[in-house]
């Protein structure tokens, strides 16, 4: 960077003159760290290779010059800085004949003051500057980053998270960068980069560390202010080595560069990772007591590490095979068990694929013994058997069964944790010999640890409801069931938050008041979980920008939280168009999947698909145009189940941010030859000009194709022939509406892509250049047609092959004074005169200032006038004057009349049978001047005349002469 900033500025000095530069300051390096100070001098004589002395003016005699090294002086440098600059702790590196760094290798605080580049003179007189400086600021090194040092065993596929902690206290305005390393066998060299965070915070993984990072397993994270964490979600044995943490502090220089001012390394973590094995040991375990009569549990576990397993379950009872289950998940009973499994006593089944079950539901004397099971890892065989890679056995457990208690209770619930609004049901089932039963419910709140009474059942059937549920709509809002004599459910329909807290169910042999009857009780906690707090809307599409007819997306998706909600929700669609400063409502669809939509945006409702799951709403918009363009949102409303009946208002909301979606129009693929072509044809023939398409933009788009010509003149402009449009509309341009012009041009659409253009009787005044101009038109939905884009063909001219015949125009500059007011005559006259048979026409022109050539008059052949505006019919007069002489003759000439004119003579004969006049040639008059006198001063021009005197000097005429006035 301050090479490129010397060999601009070098630029802009004249040859000559010296001019010296430094690096812009001021420069703010730490103590302790390296800085680099540019030099160049430029515009010098002599020599090419030049030297440069450095020195210093100390913050502590900032008058007082301290000479630090020399290019060309070993014993420039004072004391101070000469034990440096011999330790090379201070040298010069040579960038060119003309260029040099300064280097201090470890700055010291001391050395903060203000340096100067000072270049000797090599030129024959003094011219220019010697000497230029810079301010260097040494500030002291605030950067710090630690971590703990310790030594980690893992486990090849499990988790790793190291932090490291980094802080600056730089007054100045610094950045920092934070990288971990991994160092393997092979020492500091060998350290490689996992991931690091830039200072302009952006994430780079280290080269073998790429493909982990896209997949997400290696993270970096900023947790606060000071904290950076690298995440590794599956170690591998490659992660093995010493980890840990670099820190960089950055400064911006003047000239806009980055450059480090310090760095900080941290202790090192060890990381030992044990690569995963395929030995693996089985263990058996029982899941429940061991009691008469109560479920029996037994879970066969492989330990160690099995990667894809492929495994077969065994299961023995006093060292006899009862029961095994293949790979493929096919159980095989031995006789007596497989009745049991039948009648539904026993069930063997895979839990995971490292774990197998033996489940017991009643156990009894038969099922007391030593229990065992092995495993056997296998794989396929080619003949669709299994073969056995490996197998182990478990250790055996002893099961003894106990004679059951009186009687036991258990309290379940689908869910401990529900949305407030949502139903809560708690199952109280007893277990032994079937007797009458009474149940009361309790509830202990959160925060609290006395227990109210919620409600209970006696024998009979009769329910008691607890004093703290005096409110009506409370009770209603409770159920108590009974649903067989050993089973009963309290249902709260429409829960709250202050529904959460502990639960008891209390079961009794006698009635609710038997002080002394038997009992057994237990509790489950349960949460109810707020709404309000808790809801979060995100609107997602995965097409921002969309090309106008394309199709777009928008999700409305209540937050992850929300995955398991069971609640009514009403999404609510808004939308804000390009313009306008409010939200409209677009549609609404309700719980039941009603759809209602908005009054004022019609357009949407033929054109959109709606689709809604519990916690997502989506909305597919086809054939998009630029009414769409704007701002979207959405709400959802959660209602209480219950409380829809009555019209209740949302139990929560929330609306989502804003997403703006761009409707724009798409690229135009429009091709069309561009290749210049000739053609030379017989006079009153046919011929076709070519306009052909080489590729267009895909989709349902419609042309337009408009033909031009310029006839073979110098002051030919380009004239409209005819025009179909977009909807297949021809319009002829105005010098081509006459039913003649008709007639002999028209187009045809040979295919989809080439279209031509007819012309009749080809004669000369068709002679020139053609082309064609191709647009491409999209209709939108509004109606409104929108161009894609436009190109125009190559030039084809259009020539005839010679006749003999030739019309020659006098070339004698002319030029004509008129008073205002007053009549001017203007003549265009013939060398000679062609055959007898001849007819001629003229047509006369005009030109001023920059508003090109206009058609005043024409005089056809048969001695019909046709006037270029018909409102100058009165102002204007052509005729012949002699055989060979034409006069325009302007009455009541006017200032702005003043300009350049000319004729153009054309000479027709009768061809075929039956005869049709057709012109053969013409030609074309020299430019004529017309003066205009203000009426009374004749010596006095008006402005525009002025200004066309000044234009007709420099117009040059054939032969290259200028106009004379």
């Amino acid at each position: 960077m301050f090479q490129t900033h010397l060999h601009f500025l070098a630029s802009r000095l004249s040859v000559g003159q010296r001019e010296v530069t430094v690096q812009k300051g001021p420069l703010y390096r730490a103590a302790g760290y390296p800085v680099s100070i540019g030099c160049n001098v430029t515009g010098h004589q002599g020599p090419s290779l030049q030297h440069f002395q450095w020195s210093v003016y100390l913050l502590t005699a900032p008058t007082r010059e301290v000479q630090i090294i020399s290019t060309n002086d070993d014993t420039f440098s004072y004391a101070m800085y000469a034990q440096r600059v011999r330790n090379k702790d201070i040298y010069v590196e040579r960038l060119q004949d003309n260029s040099v760094l300064l280097h201090i290798s470890k700055l010291q605080m001391k050395d903060a003051g203000e340096y100067e580049c000072h270049t000797p003179n090599t030129d024959a007189k003094y011219y220019g500057s010697y000497s230029a400086k810079t301010n260097l600021t040494v500030i002291p090194d605030t950067l710090s980053a630690t971590m703990s040092s310790q030594t980690l065993s893992k486990e090849e596929g499990e988790p790793l998270e190291l932090t490291c902690e980094a802080s600056k206290a730089t007054a100045q305005h610094t950045h920092l960068s934070i990288t971990w390393y991994l160092m393997q066998e092979g020492g500091r060299s060998q350290a490689t980069s996992i991931i690091s965070l830039s200072r302009d915070f952006v994430l780079t993984p280290g080269p073998s560390y790429a493909k982990r990072f896209a997949a997400g397993d290696v993270r970096l994270d900023k947790l606060g202010t000071a904290t950076f964490r690298l995440s590794i979600g599956h170690l591998q044995p490659s992660d093995q080595g010493k980890l840990f943490c670099e820190a960089a502090e950055w400064i911006q220089d003047p000239d806009e560069t980055w450059t480090f001012i310090t760095k900080k390394e941290t202790d090192q973590t060890t990381l030992r990772v044990q690569p995963a094995g395929r030995d693996f040991k089985v263990s058996i375990t029982t899941e429940s007591t061991s009691a008469k009569g109560k479920p029996l549990e037994l879970v066969c576990l492989v330990v160690g590490s099995v990667r894809d397993p492929q495994l077969q379950g065994f299961w023995f009872l006093n060292g006899t095979e009862i029961a095994s289950i293949d790979a493929s998940g096919v159980l095989d009973l031995r006789m007596g068990y497989k009745d049991r499994a039948s009648q539904g006593q026993l069930q063997v089944s895979k839990m995971n694929p490292k774990a197998f079950s033996l489940n017991i539901f009643s156990a009894g004397p038969e099922d007391e013994g030593d229990y065992s099971c092995a495993v056997a890892e296998v794989v396929r065989a080619r003949t669709g058997s299994w073969q056995v890679l490996q197998r182990e056995q478990s250790p055996v457990s002893h099961v003894r069964l106990r004679e059951p208690a009186a009687r036991s209770v258990v309290i379940s619930t689908r869910q401990q944790a529900v949305w407030e609004g949502e139903a809560l049901a708690l199952l109280c089932k007893a277990s032994g010999v079937e007797s009458p039963l009474s149940v009361t419910w309790w509830h202990i709140p959160q925060d609290q640890t006395q227990p109210k009474l919620v409600a209970g059942m006696a024998q009979d059937g009769t329910v008691q409801l607890g004093v703290s549920s005096g409110d009506p709509s409370y009770h209603g809002n409770m159920r108590l069931a009974k649903l067989d004599w050993a089973t009963f459910q309290l249902e709260i329909t429409s829960s709250t938050v202050s529904d959460s807290g502990v639960y008891e169910c209390r079961v009794s042999e006698g009635s609710q008041n038997q002080a002394r009857g038997r009992h057994w009780t237990h509790k489950i906690s349960v949460t109810v979980r707020s709404l309000n707090s808790s809801l979060q809307v995100n609107l997602l599409s995965r097409q921002p920008q969309v090309k106008l007819g394309d199709t777009f997306d928008l999700s409305c998706i209540a937050g992850a939280d929300y995955s398991d909600l069971r609640l009514p929700l009403t999404m609510r669609w808004r939308f804000q168009p390009d313009g306008s400063q409010a939200f409209r409502q677009l549609i609404r669809v309700t719980h039941n999947g009603i759809i209602e939509w908005g009054d004022s945006l019609s357009q949407f409702q033929k054109k959109t698909k709606v689709s809604q799951s519990s916690f997502r709403s989506q909305l597919l918009i086809h054939d998009a145009s630029e009414e769409e363009t704007g701002k979207y949102e959405c709400e959802v409303e959660v209602y209480d189940r219950n409380s829809l009946p009555t019209n209740s208002p949302a139990r929560a909301s929330a609306v989502s941010h804003p997403l703006r979606i761009v409707v724009t129009l798409p690229e135009s693929k429009l091709k069309v030859n561009s290749r210049n072509q000739s053609q030379e044809i017989s006079i009153i023939s046919n011929t076709n000009i070519e306009c052909n398409i080489l590729s267009r933009t895909i989709g349902n788009l419609q042309l337009a194709i408009i033909w031009y010509f310029s006839p073979i003149s110098s002051n030919a402009s380009w004239l409209r022939i005819l025009e179909m449009d977009q909807t297949s509309v021809v319009k002829y341009g105005n010098e081509f509406h006459t039913p003649q012009k008709k007639q002999k041009f028209h187009m045809e659409k040979v295919s989809q892509d080439l279209f031509q253009l007819h012309i009749l009787s080809v004669e000369d005044s068709d002679q020139g250049r053609y082309y064609c101009a191709v647009e491409e038109w999209l209709l939108s939905t509004d109606g409104t047609w929108k161009k894609l884009g436009g190109k125009k063909s190559g030039l084809t001219e259009l020539k005839l092959r010679p006749t003999g015949r030739k019309v020659q125009v006098s070339k004698v500059h002319q030029t004509e004074n008129a008073t205002e007011h007053r009549e001017v005559a203007l003549s265009c006259s013939l060398e000679s005169l062609g055959g007898e048979a001849s007819l001629y026409s003229v047509m006369w022109f005009r030109s001023r200032g920059d508003t090109g050539s206009q058609m005043l008059v024409h005089l056809h052949h048969d001695g019909l006038l046709e006037y270029g505006q018909e409102g100058r019919r009165g102002h204007l007069h052509c005729a012949r004057a002699s055989p060979t002489d034409f006069v325009l003759k302007l009455h009541a000439v006017e200032m702005e009349d003043a300009g350049m004119y000319w004729c153009t003579v054309a000479e027709w004969q009768l061809y075929g049978h039956p005869g049709k006049w057709v012109s053969q040639a013409s030609d074309e008059s020299q430019q004529i001047v017309l003066r205009v006198l203000i009426f009374g001063s004749p010596f006095v021009l008006s402005l525009p005349a002025v200004l066309l005197l000044l234009q007709a000097e420099v117009i040059t005429l054939s032969g290259n002469k200028p106009l004379g006035l």
